[in-house]
């Protein structure tokens, strides 16, 4: 049996020239490619705490879908976060955000977007989600 998300993530999505853009940010530490997810506030739903992590580390807003499209695991000292992935579709990008000065971010191809991230789970969700035009 899995174990109950711990974290909330979200994919960040845009459509240009009719293509679904995908929004990765960089981690603080390691500078390598990941989604926006943090942990689970107490006082906070996962959909909730997913939106906040959107903002603060990747300074964007937007529609949030209402349930997660799936789970991966992530691997930390000393043991594995499960995190549920929600979608979010951009309406607004901000210049100045929380972690601004912190991270990097980068808009690119579902497919790149793919082969950037380590995790097999988030792997595998870019390559099985469909990221619908109105979440």
């Amino acid at each position: 049996m899995a174990s109950a998300p711990t974290q909330a993530g979200v994919i960040p999505y845009r459509f240009v020239k009719g293509r679904p853009r995908v929004l990765l940010i960089t981690s603080r530490t390691s500078k390598r490619w990941i989604i926006p997810k943090g942990h689970i506030e107490p006082d906070l739903t996962a959909r909730a705490s997913a939106r906040m992590e959107a903002f603060e580390e990747a300074g964007v807003r937007g529609r949030i879908g209402k349930a997660a499209v799936g789970t991966y695991k992530h691997i930390v000292r000393p043991g594995t976060k499960q995190v549920a992935v929600f979608l979010m579709q951009v309406e607004e990008q901000l210049d100045d955000y929380p972690e601004a000065d912190e991270r990097r971010r980068r808009w690119m191809s579902v497919k790149d977007a793919r082969k950037r991230v380590l995790e097999r789970g988030l792997k595998r969700l870019f390559k099985n989600v469909s990221f619908p035009r109105s979440v």
